[in-house]
C-alpha cells in the first residue's frame, strides 16, 4: 500500500452488495443494478425520492497531509509579507497617512465579497468540482499579489526613467499587489476548508484540520526564518539582484508546489455528474449510494424494479457527515433548479446569514472576539518589543543608538512570531489528545483562556526572557482559531442532518461553503475593528503597551461568551 491509497478497511459501510444479478437493499428504499459488465443502471426519471445520506471514504494520512500542504504555503507567503510589508512599502516611500488604506481594502473588500464567493462555490458546476476551480483562481492572485509586492519597485525602476513617475507608479503597483495579496490569501481559506469537508468523512475532517494547523504553523515558521536571513550579500542575492527577488523566489516556488499538490491530493466528484462504470468495482461499493446525485452523500433514485425493503435497522450507516454533504441530502427531483440557484444576491446571503441558528451566530461571534484579540497583539508585537521591552525609539535618528535598540527588539519580535509558529503547529497535535477529555467547548475556552493570560503578563512584566517564553501562548490561540470553529461547525452540521433523516424531512441543510466564509468574513471584520480603532487607542494612551493588554481583554471576553453562548457538542 502507497502512502497515497485509501485505507479501505475504514471505509463506512452504509449498504450490502450482492452477487451481480442480485438485488442491493438500503434502509429506505430499493433498487436493483446489474453489475454484470461493469454496467449499472439506473432510472432517469425526475421523479426521483429521498433516499440515504452516506458519507465519502475515509482518507489515508498521506492524502489529509498532501491536502493541508497549501496551508503550509499560505502561511509562508504570509509570514513573509508580514515580516517585509512596512520595509518595502518605506523604502517605495510611501506615506504613513495611506497605511490605514493599505490594511483596511482587503478585509473590507472580503467582509463584503467573501459571503458571495462561499454561496457560489456551493453551486458550482464544474467538471473540476465545487471548491477546487475557485482555489486555483485566488491561488494564481496570491501569485500575482506577492509578485507584484515583493518585486514592483524593481519593475517600475527597469520600465520607467522619469524619478517622480517612477516613484509614483512604485507605490501604486507594490500597494495593489500588498492588497491583492491580502485579499486572494483571506478569500482562500473558506474553499479550502469547505474543500475539505465536501470529499472527507467526518473522522477524517477533523484529522485535517489538525493537519492543516500543523502545517500551518510549520510554514510561518520557514518564512520567519527565511526573512531573518541575510540574502543581500549571499551569491542568490548577488544573482538575483537584491534581498527581496531571493525571498520572492522562494515564496512564489513553495507556493506553487504546494497549491500544485493540494489540488491534486483528494479527487473532488462535480456537482450533478453522474458515476462512471468503474466506480462500481468491489472496492469502492460506497459510491453506489454516494456518487450518483449532485455531490457528495446525494441520495440516489428511485429504482425501476422496486423490491420489498429490507430491515431499516441492518443497513443504517454508521454515522452521517453533514457539513461534506449540505447541499446534496435530496434528489435530483427535490433540489432547487438552476434559476433559483443563480438568483442568490448578496441581500439575500446577507438575509441569510443574519437569520442563521443562534448557535452558528454565536460562533460567528466567538470567532470575531478571538481574532480580534489575536490581531490586536499580532499586528503590533515586533514593536511593542522596539519600544517596551527593548525601550528603543523608532522615531530616533537612524543613526542612534535607541534606533539601533528599537531595530534590535523588532529582530527578537520576529524570532518570537517564530516560536508562536512551531507552538501552533505543536499545540494543533496536542489537540488530538485532549479533545477526548475536554471536549471540543474545553479546547475552545482553554485556547482563548491561555492567550489572555499570556498576553496580560507580557503587558504587566515586559521582560525580554518571559515575552519570548509566553510567545508559545500566541501558537495556542493561532491553532485553536484555525481548527475549533470549523470542528463545531462540522459537528453541527452533522446534528443538523442527523435530525432531518430521523424527520424524514426532504429540507436541505446550510451550505458548506456559506458557512466557512461566513466565519472567514469574522477575520475580515476584525481587521476592520483592529485597522480603525487600535491606533486611534495608542494615540490616546501614548504607549504601545495599550496593545497587548487590549489582546487579553478582548481575549477573556472571548473566554465568557464561550461559557455562556457557545453551544456544547459530544
Amino acid at each position: 500500500m502507497t502512502l497515497l491509497s485509501e485505507d479501505q478497511s475504514a471505509r463506512p459501510q452504509p449498504c450490502r452488495v450482492s452477487e451481480p444479478g442480485k438485488h442491493i437493499h438500503t434502509s429506505l428504499r430499493q433498487y436493483s443494478t446489474d453489475c454484470s459488465g461493469s454496467k449499472v443502471d439506473y432510472a432517469d426519471s425526475v421523479e426521483g425520492s429521498v433516499f440515504a445520506a452516506v458519507e465519502p471514504p475515509r482518507r489515508s494520512r498521506g492524502r489529509l497531509i498532501l491536502h493541508g500542504l497549501v496551508m503550509f504555503g499560505r502561511e509562508f507567503c504570509y509570514a513573509v509579507e508580514a515580516a517585509f510589508v512596512t520595509p518595502v512599502l518605506l523604502s517605495v516611500g510611501l506615506p504613513r497617512s495611506l497605511y490605514s488604506i493599505v490594511w483596511l481594502i482587503s478585509p473590507i473588500l472580503g467582509f463584503l465579497l467573501q459571503p458571495i464567493i462561499g454561496s457560489a462555490s456551493d453551486y458550482c458546476r464544474s467538471s473540476w468540482g465545487r471548491r477546487r476551480p475557485y482555489i486555483l483562481a485566488l491561488g494564481i492572485l496570491m501569485l500575482v499579489g506577492i509578485t507584484l509586492f515583493l518585486n514592483g519597485d524593481a519593475v517600475i525602476s527597469a520600465l520607467v526613467s522619469d524619478r517622480s513617475l517612477r516613484s509614483t507608479w512604485a507605490i501604486v503597483v507594490v500597494m495593489f499587489g500588498v492588497v491583492l495579496f491580502d485579499f486572494a490569501a483571506d478569500f482562500i481559506d473558506g474553499p479550502i476548508k469547505a474543500y475539505l469537508f465536501d470529499v472527507c468523512s467526518h473522522q477524517d475532517k477533523e484529522r485535517g484540520l489538525h493537519y492543516h494547523a500543523l502545517l500551518t504553523g510549520l510554514g510561518g515558521a520557514c518564512g520567519y526564518l527565511v526573512g531573518a536571513m541575510d540574502w543581500g550579500h549571499s551569491v542568490m542575492g548577488q544573482l538575483l539582484g537584491s534581498e527581496y527577488q531571493v525571498i520572492y523566489f522562494f515564496s512564489a516556488l513553495t507556493w506553487g508546489i504546494f497549491l500544485t499538490v493540494h489540488l491534486f491530493s483528494i479527487p473532488e466528484q462535480p456537482l450533478g455528474k453522474a458515476p462512471s462504470a468503474s466506480d462500481f468495482s468491489s472496492s469502492s461499493a460506497l459510491h453506489l449510494l454516494g456518487s450518483h446525485s449532485s455531490g457528495y452523500g446525494a441520495l440516489v433514485k428511485e429504482p425501476v424494479s422496486p423490491v420489498a425493503p429490507a430491515p431499516a435497522t441492518d443497513l443504517r450507516p454508521r454515522s452521517f457527515s453533514a457539513l461534506g454533504e449540505a447541499n446534496s441530502v435530496t434528489s435530483s427531483a427535490k433540489q432547487p433548479n438552476k434559476e433559483d440557484q443563480k438568483k442568490m444576491t448578496f441581500r439575500l446571503l446577507i438575509k441569510a446569514i443574519v437569520n442563521m441558528p443562534s448557535h452558528y451566530r454565536c460562533l460567528c461571534v466567538s470567532h470575531l472576539l478571538g481574532w480580534t484579540a489575536f490581531l490586536c497583539n499580532m499586528l503590533f508585537f515586533t514593536d511593542f518589543m522596539g519600544q517596551i521591552v527593548y525601550k528603543g525609539n523608532p522615531y530616533a535618528n537612524h543613526s542612534s543608538a535607541a534606533y539601533a535598540t528599537y531595530e534590535r527588539g523588532v529582530e527578537v519580535g520576529c524570532w518570537g512570531l517564530c516560536i508562536n509558529a512551531v507552538s501552533s503547529a505543536l499545540y494543533s497535535y496536542v489537540q488530538r489528545f485532549l479533545l477526548s477529555y475536554i471536549g471540543l467547548k474545553g479546547l475552545y475556552f482553554m485556547g482563548y483562556f491561555v492567550f489572555g493570560l499570556g498576553t496580560s503578563l507580557i503587558g504587566l512584566f515586559p521582560n525580554i526572557v518571559a515575552t519570548l517564553v509566553l510567545c508559545s501562548v500566541f501558537g495556542v490561540m493561532s491553532s485553536t482559531l484555525y481548527t475549533i470553529p470549523f470542528n463545531l461547525i462540522a459537528e453541527y452540521q452533522r446534528e443538523e442532518e442527523e435530525q432531518l433523516k430521523q424527520h424524514g424531512s426532504n429540507k436541505s441543510p446550510r451550505g458548506t461553503g456559506m458557512d466557512c466564509a461566513a466565519l472567514t468574513c469574522m477575520v475580515q471584520l476584525a481587521q476592520i475593528i483592529v485597522g480603525l480603532g487600535l491606533g486611534a487607542l495608542v494615540n490616546a494612551a501614548g504607549s504601545v503597551i495599550v496593545v497587548v493588554l487590549s489582546a487579553s481583554t478582548m481575549s477573556l471576553i472571548g473566554c465568557i461568551f464561550i461559557v455562556l453562548f457557545i453551544r456544547y457538542v459530544e
